[in-house]
C-alpha cells in the first residue's frame, strides 16, 4: 500500500502537463497590467490631445457655411 501510494505522488508530481498554460497565462495577465498602466498613465494626455485637434477641426468645417 505504501509503494502504491509513493508511486502514485511520485506520477502527480512529475506531471507538467498544465505547466505551459499556466505561464501562459501569467505572461497575459502581466501584459494586461502593463496595458492598464500605460493607459492610467498616458489616458489624459491622449485625451487633451483630441480635444485640441477637436477644437481646432470644429471652427474650420464651419467656416464655409452662410
Amino acid at each position: 500500500m505504501l509503494k502504491m501510494c509513493e508511486v502514485y505522488l511520485r506520477s502527480f508530481l512529475g506531471n507538467k502537463k498544465g505547466q505551459g498554460m499556466v505561464e501562459y497565462g501569467l505572461i497575459i495577465s502581466l501584459i494586461a497590467v502593463a496595458c492598464i498602466a500605460a493607459l492610467l498613465i498616458l489616458g489624459p494626455k491622449i485625451a487633451e490631445l483630441f480635444t485640441s485637434v477637436s477644437d481646432t477641426i470644429t471652427p474650420a468645417s464651419g467656416a464655409g457655411t452662410p
